[in-house]
């Protein structure tokens, strides 16, 4: 038995005398089928929209599906472009309070990637991507080294400002040069004079690893010798790395990390579209980036268009991400220029002011439907840079076409940004500012905005503080764990299936109201926290 709710039982029963009752099951499940069939398609949404407005991620809200999985069996791997995959659909803003080695390397380790800024000097973006590509998990690639005729003054003075007590002693005091000694706490504690040589009290009956060697392998050497620092030297003798007990305890196993072919975390970094940013490009690829981003505000521009045919011709085989776009004309233009991926937003980020000063921009929900739905005819995946303000952003820009997210301010307070923390009225705050800021622009983020030859500098960002969210090791597990529960909500496991769903109509929504985007919200409340406490 089964209630038809309006559907008159006449119009069911016709057919059914004819075929039979498979018949009659038949047209029930369609009746059904268009009975409970709420909300409306992304088309109709995002199309059809005779308001002439454009959406916002908070403009729309999607209608449940069906579970019939757990949360721990949904894959949100991804393509950031058409060759580099993740398995964890995050990239890190190329901003210079964001993304240097740390925040790339932590974002890799996670299955994500990390696109290193370029307000710096090319040698010095160079040397953020060779540290991590580099990095081997629980290695200490680039440690404090100290040569012989150093003395226990300079030993205090690196513990003082780095917090290391085993240093290790190579001839010139360098990294790949020979090691001859460490000294440690044990060596230089109950001593008074700190004008006395490393030489004279380093410890020179050392137990090294030699090159090549596992994490397990150098903790079970760790082990039986109940040392505190393992030295990892090649076949010369030469210092390459340290391993230290401490670390080795904090390392974890990281099953989705983003690497090559070698087994090296994949690493992106951005530069402009001028002549000179040709330069960059070349030093870059030798020092082994994977993605390189053309980072612009506008990106359909001649210039833009020049250096993505230039790089084409020079270096075929580097996947290379165009942008920012926010119509389906300005990406037919980078992609028939040749690039791999493109990055979707324009004046949509917390710190940014480009829609306020220029008039130009589009709300990043109708940005990323329209621009994804073109780029997927060509197989080229976008990203949606900007507007990601909680996983309820990153499961709708995911859902409405994007490869992967692109995330500043949702990571800016996290322990492997650049900066450092201070204290405001008892709360513990780091620096966070946006590119088209007035300082960004000094450090040279101005030709992003083509305002390097400007008198006048017009800021198309802002500077502010934000508070201290911890280290991403816990934070990244956070954000997947909540994208998950998003997507077993929607019904669907797999990232591509749900894009199915939501271009063909299978997945509903609706827009919401200012009250229904209050109520969505936490209301009601005198206060609240998030904590357990």
């Amino acid at each position: 038995s089964f209630r038809l709710g309006r559907v008159p039982p006449a119009t069911l029963m016709a057919p059914a005398l004819k075929n039979g009752h498979a018949k009659l099951q038949e047209v029930a499940a369609d009746a059904f089928d268009g009975e409970l069939d709420d909300g409306y398609a992304a088309k109709e949404v995002f199309e059809q929209n005779k308001a002439n407005i454009g959406l916002t991620y908070d403009d729309v809200i999607f209608l449940p599906g069906h579970i019939d999985f757990g949360v721990e069996d949904v894959d949100l791997s991804s393509h950031v472009t058409k060759k580099v995959a993740l398995k964890t659909p995050f990239v890190s803003s190329p901003m210079d309070t964001v993304t240097e080695s740390a925040m790339a390397i932590a974002m890799a380790l996670h299955g994500g990637l990390g696109v290193i800024h370029y307000n710096m000097s090319i040698e010095e973006q160079c040397a953020e991507v060779r540290k991590v590509k580099k990095f081997k998990n629980g290695f200490i690639t680039e440690p404090t080294v100290l040569a012989p005729h150093h003395t226990l003054a300079d030993v205090d003075r690196v513990k003082a400002q780095s917090g290391h007590s085993g240093i290790p002693v190579t001839v010139d005091g360098g990294l790949h040069s020979k090691l001859v000694g460490i000294v440690t706490k044990r060596d230089i504690d109950f001593l008074e004079d700190r004008t006395l040589k490393i030489s004279d009290v380093m410890t020179t009956d050392l137990v090294v690893a030699t090159e090549p060697v596992t994490l397990r392998e150098a903790n079970e050497v760790l082990r039986r010798s109940k040392k505190g620092k393992l030295p990892v030297v090649n076949d010369k003798y030469e210092l390459v790395s340290l391993i230290s007990r401490t670390d080795i305890a904090k390392a974890h196993d990281y099953p989705l990390s983003s690497v090559d072919g070698e087994k090296r975390l994949l690493c992106g970094a951005a530069i402009g579209t001028r002549p000179h940013d040709r330069d960059r490009f070349l030093a870059l690829v030798d020092a082994g980036v994977d993605v390189v981003v053309l980072d612009s505000s506008q990106g359909d521009s001649v210039f833009q268009i020049d250096m993505v045919k230039w790089i084409k011709a020079q270096k075929p085989d580097v996947q290379l991400v165009g942008g920012n776009v926010v119509t389906r004309r300005q990406a037919h233009h980078l992609i028939q220029a040749g690039v791999d991926g493109l990055r979707v937003g324009m004046g949509v980020g917390s710190i940014c002011t480009t829609q306020e000063v220029c008039a130009c921009g589009r709300p990043q929900a109708s940005a990323v439907y329209h621009v994804a739905r073109y780029a997927r005819r060509f197989g080229v995946p976008v990203i949606a840079d900007g507007g990601i303000g909680n996983t309820g952003h990153i499961i709708k820009a995911l859902s409405l076409g994007a490869s992967c997210v692109m995330m500043g301010s949702l990571l800016a307070g996290t322990a492997e940004t650049p900066g450092v923390y201070f204290f405001q009225d008892g709360v513990r705050l780091k620096r966070y500012r946006g590119m088209g800021s007035l300082a960004a622009m000094k450090q040279g983020s101005e030709k992003r905005y083509f305002a390097s030859s400007t008198k006048v500098k017009v800021a198309q960002g802002v500077a502010g503080t934000v508070v201290d969210k911890g280290s991403l090791k816990n934070y990244i597990p956070y954000l997947t764990t909540g994208v998950r529960h998003g997507f077993q909500d929607l019904g669907y496991a797999r990232l591509a299936n749900l894009q199915d769903a939501v271009a063909d109509g299978r997945v509903r929504m609706e827009l919401r109201s200012a009250a229904a985007q209050r109520e969505g919200g936490v209301h009601g409340l005198h206060s609240y926290s998030t904590s357990d406490a």
